[in-house]
């Protein structure tokens, strides 16, 4: 049992970690490369406003909902979903 527990919190941590780290590049990937992004121009603006204003929010909404989607694999996986 002992050995079925740790299993689920390793996957769970390495889930947490990797979209934490991937959340960790996007935020400040863009804001790094914010000069290079802005040369990119989408109908009269710089790519950079768009990743500020909602490219970024969109991002992170599916980084939530992927997580959510793989916790609740993992939940069935081991027998702790919810009914």
């Amino acid at each position: 049992m002992k050995g079925h527990r740790q299993l689920y919190w390793r996957k769970t941590r390495r889930l947490t970690f990797g979209l934490l780290a991937f959340w960790l590049c996007l935020t400040f990937g863009t804001t790094w490369f914010a000069r290079d992004i802005n040369q990119t121009v989408i109908l009269g603006f710089p790519l950079g406003f768009y990743m500020a204003a909602q490219g970024s929010l969109v991002l992170f909404l599916l980084i939530i909902w992927w997580y959510n989607r793989q916790m609740s694999k993992i939940d069935r996986e081991f027998g702790l979903e919810d009914d």
